[in-house]
């Protein structure tokens, strides 16, 4: 017997979301079990048990909530130096020796912006190894995360998030998470790209307040003409009709979750590669990356489409090319690609590019202890804390 055709819609919805997640998120997912091919009960009851044990995600610090412009709620968590429960700071002193030369802090705050379909918790080992060394501020943008849905995207009249919406929106963050002392901005993919529009909107500010910067896989233009890792001719025929399957899509948001449950292994299969370039990957790192992207709604996908297309924020770097900069990413960056964060640093002669070997778009779960690293000798650089530096690698969830 034939499948239903409600069956037959929505599964079709789910190849079509898988495959947008592709196109258009093109980053953050694994899956955990791809090769337990004994059947899909199997490979469900492996995802449970790494959700249930896996420790990845689990940090949390003193949460805030920001308004942003248009009244969105924004969700913010700061974990403070003088937080440090005492008997963990006893355990850990060597430690602190190691990373920064001293136990005192240094007045700074370090502030972590995600990229698309992701959240806060996608900078778990950073901030792990960060954590009761410096003042750090981890948020969601928009409609992603704990924070709420964009209030201008709501509704019939709504209109798709602009990349200079995030940036104000990171201005609202930091006015009421660090309305004082200096800043060290961190950020990934789309979440490089907001800290791009908050140099463009308030020169002033970042001149005043920001010491330092770290571009992890992000870019600042030219997304158009990515391919992904696939033919152009075939990646430019999707372009043009993609706006239009995402806004229908995104009309039919529960159809088509419907749909990325039912093709849970295809939607994973599909978008890993996306995601981490190395073949050990720790499987509770993979299905973290996953659940994370399973998180973002198909309408935050199709309202945040069109801003990477339209991001054209290389003019604001001048912002930054008087104090330390780190660019980094993947050298197998499937979605914004390693060249564009060497044309980045080619922008910003004083940057310093560091391309990891074997590593994806999510490199900061995929290689840690690189990223960690060289976002340690930032601060440094950048005068947040003294050095000589040198970084755990097994940081884990502490």
């Amino acid at each position: 017997m034939g499948e239903s055709s409600g069956t037959s819609s929505w599964r079709r919805a789910g190849f079509a979301g898988a495959a947008i997640g592709v196109l258009a998120a093109g980053a953050a997912a694994g899956v955990a079990v791809e090769r337990l091919t004994v059947g899909r009960s199997v490979r469900q009851k492996a995802r449970l048990a790494l959700d249930s044990t896996g420790p990845y995600g689990s940090l949390r610090g003193t949460s805030g909530r920001a308004l942003a412009d248009d009244s969105t709620v924004l969700y913010y968590e700061v974990d403070e130096v003088e937080g440090v429960d005492e008997v963990e700071a006893v355990s850990r002193p060597a430690r602190r020796r190691r990373l920064f030369g001293r136990r005192e802090p240094a007045p700074v705050t370090v502030v972590f912006s995600h990229g698309y379909c992701l959240n806060q918790d996608s900078w778990h080992f950073q901030r792990a190894a960060l954590r009761g060394l410096v003042r750090t501020v981890h948020w969601d943008q928009r409609s992603h995360g704990r924070s709420g849905h964009g209030v201008a995207q709501s509704g019939a009249d709504g209109v798709p998030v602009s990349i200079d919406q995030l940036g104000r929106d990171l201005k609202a963050v930091l006015d009421v998470a660090a309305p004082e002392g200096p800043l060290v901005l961190v950020g990934h993919s789309m979440g490089g790209m907001t800290v791009m529009a908050l140099a463009e909107r308030f020169p002033e500010f970042v001149r005043d307040r920001v010491v330092g910067v770290a571009f992890v896989g992000t870019s600042a233009g030219n997304l158009g003409e990515v391919s992904y890792g696939l033919p152009l001719a075939g990646v430019n025929a999707v372009r043009r009709v993609l706006p239009g399957v995402l806004r229908a899509l995104g009309s039919q948001a529960e159809l088509v979750e419907r749909g990325r449950r039912a093709t849970a292994d295809l939607f994973a299969g599909l978008i890993k590669k996306y995601s981490f370039a190395s073949k050990d990957v720790d499987p509770a790192v993979a299905r973290f990356a996953e659940r994370m992207i399973e998180s973002t709604p198909i309408d935050v996908v199709a309202e945040f489409y069109p801003a990477f297309t339209e991001h054209d924020k290389a003019a604001a770097l001048t912002a930054f090319a008087e104090m330390p900069v780190l660019a980094l990413a993947g050298d197998n960056d499937l979605v914004t690609p390693s060249s564009h964060t060497e044309a980045l640093a080619d922008l910003l002669p004083d940057a310093e590019l560091v391309i990891v070997p074997d590593a994806g778009h999510l490199v900061m779960l995929e290689h840690p202890e690189a990223v960690t690293d060289r976002l340690a000798d930032l601060l440094v650089r950048a005068g947040a804390v003294p050095g000589p530096v040198s970084v755990r690698t097994d940081a884990g969830t502490s």
